[in-house]
C-alpha cells in the first residue's frame, strides 16, 4: 500500500517560516492532484493549496503570497513553503494524493504552530 510521509511541522514565531515535506513511494507521475489541508481545533478541515500533474497551483485566500506548494518529481515529493506565518495557520496540515488510478490517500499529519 502506497504511504504518504510528511514532514518538517513544528514551532515558529509569528513572521517566521516552515516547509512541509510530502514523500511518497510511488513516481508522482503516478498523481493527478496532490496538496496540503489543515485542521485546527474546533474548525473544518480547508484546503491550503494543491498542485495538478502539469504543475498547475490553486490557493486558498487567506495563504495567497505567502505560502508556494510545489513538487520535484525526481524525489517523488512535493512541498510547501510556508513564509510569514500567522498565528491563525496553527493547525495540524495533511497532506494527500489523488492518483490517477485509486483512491486518495493521507498523510499522518503534521503540528504547525505558530506564536504571536
Amino acid at each position: 500500500q502506497v504511504q504518504l510521509v510528511e514532514s518538517g511541522g513544528g514551532l515558529v514565531q509569528a513572521g517566521g517560516s516552515l516547509r512541509l515535506s510530502c514523500g511518497t513511494s510511488r513516481s508522482t507521475f503516478s498523481i493527478k492532484d496532490m496538496g496540503w489541508y489543515r485542521q485546527a481545533p474546533g474548525k473544518q478541515r480547508e484546503l491550503v493549496a494543491d498542485i495538478t500533474s502539469g504543475g498547475s497551483t490553486n490557493y486558498a485566500d487567506s495563504v495567497k503570497d505567502r505560502f508556494t506548494i510545489s513538487k520535484d518529481n525526481a524525489k517523488n515529493t512535493a512541498y510547501l513553503q510556508m513564509n510569514s506565518l500567522k498565528a491563525e495557520d496553527t493547525a495540524v496540515y495533511y497532506c494527500y494524493v489523488d492518483w490517477l488510478v485509486g483512491s486518495r490517500r493521507w498523510s499522518q499529519g503534521t503540528q504547525v504552530t505558530v506564536s504571536s
